[in-house]
């Protein structure tokens, strides 16, 4: 089954909801509570059919130890492992969500779709499905037999690190997103990392930017104007976020816009801030009236 684009409607998804070749993964997560307050939120109301993806264990590594960041990407022999755990195999085309919008699925999104799989996001998440008249069910994850999930590299033209967003903003080359909530980037508010504010000369373009008042993607020809009036011109752009989750969000609307080589700044802001030698910005962008909370 080959996917017409990076995300499905509910509709589509109840046609398709039971479709052997189809693969539902269940991405949620508390910023508060982690992943065991997700879990508890997956078994009490999933999608039927649906694993479950455990950011922290599963879609990331050891924190500021195997990788950049609070959310460093997991080896691809552990990434493989994990996916053939559900009983996912090469050839499975994917669907993830989550209840936030897409801003966590999307992380497992990226990862699927940059080493060549079959992948599109629930547009709207669980609750568009249910609004769309979807029942979900309680439960535990179904244990499922091992499939064959071949690990593939990491596509390095894709990933950067914070030395390469410096060179980046220096010699203004490219534009550098960064998608965190406008207060976050401004440094009016900081709950997960230690120091508050921004990279300089990195520009505010809130992942909930790209959505429309119902939760949903807005049109691509609306999404490539905003992404335009950034300066984004090409794929050189970067996307970044606290700790290269939700950036994922803007990478697959980058894709939307056609600029689907976008890379990720893969430790994000929570990676920058760990080497006290690097700047910090707080504030909103010179010459720019603050975006939008």
């Amino acid at each position: 089954m080959n996917l017409s684009g990076p995300i499905v409607s509910p509709a589509w998804l109840s046609q398709y909801l039971k479709h052997p070749a189809v693969a539902l993964i269940d991405v949620r997560w508390s910023a508060t509570g982690g992943s065991t307050v997700a879990r508890r939120e997956y078994e009490d109301r999933h999608i039927p059919g649906a694993a479950f993806a455990d950011l922290d264990r599963d879609l990331s590594s050891k924190p500021f130890v195997d990788g950049p960041g609070r959310h460093p990407l997991p080896t691809p022999e552990a990434f493989a492992r994990f996916m053939s755990s559900l009983g996912a195999d090469d050839e499975m085309t994917f669907v993830v969500y989550d209840d936030v919008r897409g801003s966590v699925a999307a992380r497992l999104w990226w990862m699927l779709w940059v080493t060549g799989h079959d992948v599109a996001l629930l547009d709207g998440g669980l609750d568009a499905w249910v609004d769309d008249g979807g029942h979900p069910e309680k439960g535990p994850m179904t244990r499922r037999d091992p499939a064959l999930f071949r690990p593939v590299p990491w596509p390095r033209d894709r990933i950067v690190g914070a030395d390469a967003v410096e060179l980046t903003l220096n010699a203004a080359s490219a534009p550098v997103l960064d998608a965190r909530a406008a207060e976050r980037y401004r440094g009016e508010v900081e709950r997960l990392d230690p120091v508050p504010g921004h990279i300089p000369g990195a520009l505010s373009a809130p992942w909930t930017g790209n959505l429309d008042d119902r939760g949903r993607f807005r049109p691509a020809d609306e999404l490539r104007d905003s992404f335009e009036a950034l300066g984004v011109r090409d794929d050189a752009v970067i996307a970044h976020c606290g700790s290269g989750v939700t950036s994922c969000h803007m990478l697959l609307a980058l894709w939307i816009t056609g600029f689907g080589n976008a890379r990720l700044y893969e430790g994000s802001w929570s990676d920058w801030v760990r080497d006290p030698s690097r700047p910090v910005a707080t504030g909103p962008e010179p010459g720019r009236m603050p975006p939008p909370a």
